[in-house]
C-alpha cells in the first residue's frame, strides 16, 4: 500500500498464514475492522473470503504468507490480497454447470465494482477488489 494512502485514509493491514485457516482469520480480520469503521460487511466478507482463498490455493508457495490490506478512499473500499506466486496470475473462467470448483473470481467478479491484478516486485502479485461503502452501491449485475 502506498504510504500516502496509509497516512491519509482508514487502513487496516495483517500478514498471514497461507493456510486454510489464515484465510478465515482473513474474513474474520476484516469483518471486525469493518464493523469497528462502522461499514457493512457484505459483499467486503465474501470478497475477503474469495480473494484471501484463492491466496492459499492458488498463491502458495510453502513457507511464506499472504497479505491482506483494506482501505477506505472517498467512499470506496478496497481491498487487496497479495501473495508469493507473481507468476499465476488470476484469469476469470466461466466454469461448467458441474464443475466442483472455479468460482472464485466470478464472485469476486459479479461482487466488486471493479478488481484486478496488480504485479509487484518479483515474486508477488496483488489482486484486489473495490466495492462501494455507501448505501448507494451502484453495482453491476453479473
Amino acid at each position: 500500500m502506498n504510504q500516502e494512502i496509509a497516512d491519509h485514509f482508514p487502513h487496516f493491514s495483517v500478514v498471514l498464514s497461507a493456510t486454510p485457516r489464515g484465510a478465515r482469520l482473513a474474513r474474520l480480520l476484516a469483518e471486525a475492522q469493518l464493523r469497528s469503521w462502522g461499514l457493512p460487511g457484505e459483499p467486503a466478507n465474501h470478497l475477503v473470503g474469495e480473494l484471501a482463498a484463492n491466496a492459499v490455493t492458488h498463491g502458495l508457495v510453502p513457507g511464506r504468507n499472504f497479505r491482506l490490506r483494506l482501505y477506505v478512499v472517498a467512499g470506496t473500499l478496497r481491498i487487496e490480497v497479495t501473495d508469493t506466486r507473481g507468476e499465476r496470475l488470476p484469469r476469470l473462467r466461466r466454469p461448467t454447470s458441474t464443475a466442483e470448483t472455479g468460482r472464485g473470481l466470478v464472485l469476486v467478479d459479479a461482487l466488486a465494482d471493479r478488481w484486478g491484478v496488480q504485479e509487484e516486485r518479483s515474486p508477488c502479485k496483488t489482486v484486489w477488489a473495490e466495492t462501494a461503502t455507501g448505501p448507494v452501491a451502484g453495482r453491476r449485475g453479473v
